[in-house]
């Protein structure tokens, strides 16, 4: 009976998309819409300082009522005393930027014109990055109001202002019918700060979030606005893509495109770990996308969520069983126990990619709270030995934690890329606002995992020493004569860099 029912609620036709609950009157709620168009967004700039929203709100209170979806057009109208209104501070909370000098131009003149004139710079994406990278003791840069959007229809390309986040851009090709080959679990996050970061999601045929760029617009050093493009410029493209924000800023990038297509996904509960061991490939082979959510208690992943491309010729239908996991009956959000109405649908439901690869959808604040976040990066030949590594320190990992991702990521040729040329594993650990205790226990599990010689996430929290970094990568001597090359007197390196590149 169990298996009759299971297979009435998951055998839903590709094209009978069903709605997500959406937010009210928003403008955000209309980007759920899969018939949305551009030119909504234009309705969203209008409001900012009319009647129908006061500009009486700090920069944190809208951040957070609305998200970084349309934060650009707001930021960008307002004056120098309300952008700095605000505490200024991450998205996490856990960092306060070492200076209150923050600069928001409206135009790429502007972006020229304000680091040309600058002595030391960082730019300052959408803030989710969990360390210093981008810190500044002296003066940040934000590009939220730059957020052109262009599509290139013929190309199947399109280039986005350094300002245009996940969430702006996925609702906006979709409608033109196109789609990116993956996105990370929040798309909240800004296109070029991901791609600077290495930034990605989950699949074993899928790169990170910088391996779709095609070209790089940057402002170095001198103000001069430099294009490089895959086509033409070979390793010094493949050097700057993830660039750390060493080389300059970066105004434009233009990403490749693939023809829109429907994703659903069901959730698995309580998955052994001696399923990875023979059946690890197969297991994360599942689906387009798939992730293992653990506490690293009772040698499980608590849940397996599995994101299938849909193929309009072919039922949608799920096992009520993957490898000794049961389907989940109800929305589940990756921490057991959180309500999940901010998780995308699940349990079958096709819906549009934008809607169903992030975990979180894009009208809702991804979060229960204060968060710390840590990830490192594996081969994923060792993938099944890390993982029991890190396990033989679950009682001291689980009281700080939220909870672990498990996701496989391809390999690329991108130098400074956490899978620069090694299919990857990552294991990713969102702490509990405990910073003195997470970071007393991060030096346990990089001894664990050293042996397979990780990369840690570039924008989130580790404590590796940098001369064991700097040798994770290969091509760093070349990176660092480019970064000369466009930054000769270190204008954009700050005390991340310094300690991370250039100490030993």
């Amino acid at each position: 009976m169990r298996a009759l029912v299971l297979k009435s609620i998951v055998q839903v036709g590709v094209r009978d998309r069903i709605q997500s609950d959406g937010c009210g009157t928003s403008a955000v709620a209309h980007m759920l819409n899969p018939h949305f168009r551009p030119r909504v967004y234009a309705v969203c700039v209008s409001l900012a300082g009319s009647k129908d929203m006061p500009m009486k709100m700090t920069k944190r209170e809208f951040l957070k009522g609305t998200g970084a979806v349309v934060a650009g057009s707001m930021m960008a109208k307002l004056s120098p005393a309300e952008q700095h209104a605000a505490p200024r501070e991450n998205w996490a909370g856990n960092i306060t930027y070492s200076t209150d000098n923050l600069q928001m131009p409206a135009k790429l003149d502007e972006v020229r014109t304000m680091v040309k004139k600058a002595t030391k710079l960082r730019a300052l994406g959408s803030r989710h990055s969990f360390n210093t990278i981008a810190d500044s003791k002296v003066e940040q840069i934000s590009l939220a109001a730059l957020h052109d959007i262009v599509i290139n229809e013929k190309a199947s390309t399109v280039t986005v202002d350094g300002g245009v986040t996940y969430g702006l851009l996925s609702p906006t090709i979709d409608a033109k019918g196109f789609a990116l080959h993956n996105l990370a679990s929040l798309p909240h996050i800004s296109v070029a700060g991901a791609i600077a970061t290495a930034t990605h999601g989950s699949g074993l045929q899928n790169g990170n979030l910088a391996t779709p760029v095609s070209a790089l617009e940057i402002v170095t050093a001198n103000g001069e606005v430099v294009h490089l493009s895959r086509e033409k410029d070979g390793d010094a493209f493949l050097g700057a893509v993830v660039g750390l924000g060493a080389l300059g800023v970066v105004t434009r990038v233009t990403l490749n495109m693939l023809p829109t297509y429907e994703v659903a996904q069901s959730v698995y509960l309580n998955l052994s770990f001696n399923e990875l061991e023979h059946n690890l490939e197969a297991i994360f082979g599942a689906g387009y996308s798939v992730s293992l959510f653990t506490d690293w208690q009772k040698h499980q992943a608590t849940q397996v969520w599995i994101k299938r491309k849909l193929d309009p010729n072919q039922p949608n239908v799920w096992e009520p069983e993957f490898h000794g996991a049961t389907m989940a009956m109800e929305k589940m959000h990756p921490i057991t126990g959180h309500p999940a109405e901010s998780c995308t649908d699940q349990m079958g439901i096709p819906g549009p990619w934008y809607d169903r690869l992030p975990h979180f959808r894009i009208g809702f604040t991804p979060s229960s709270g204060r968060e710390l976040q840590t990830e490192y990066l594996v081969p994923r030949e060792h993938a099944y030995e890390a993982i029991l590594a890190v396990e033989k320190l679950r009682d001291q990992i689980t009281p700080l934690l939220f909870v672990t991702e498990l996701r496989t990521v391809a390999a690329d040729d991108l130098w400074m890329s956490t899978a620069y040329q090694r299919p990857t594993l990552a294991i990713h650990f969102t702490w509990k606002p405990m910073w003195p205790e997470v970071k007393a226990l991060l030096p346990q599990i990089e001894s664990a995992l050293e042996p397979f010689a990780f990369r840690p996430h570039w924008g989130k929290l580790f404590t590796l020493a940098p001369a064991t970094l700097q040798s994770r990568y290969t091509k760093l001597a070349a990176f660092k004569e480019m970064v000369a090359k466009y930054d000769p007197t270190g204008k954009f390196r700050n005390e991340f860099l310094e300690q991370n590149l250039y100490s030993s």
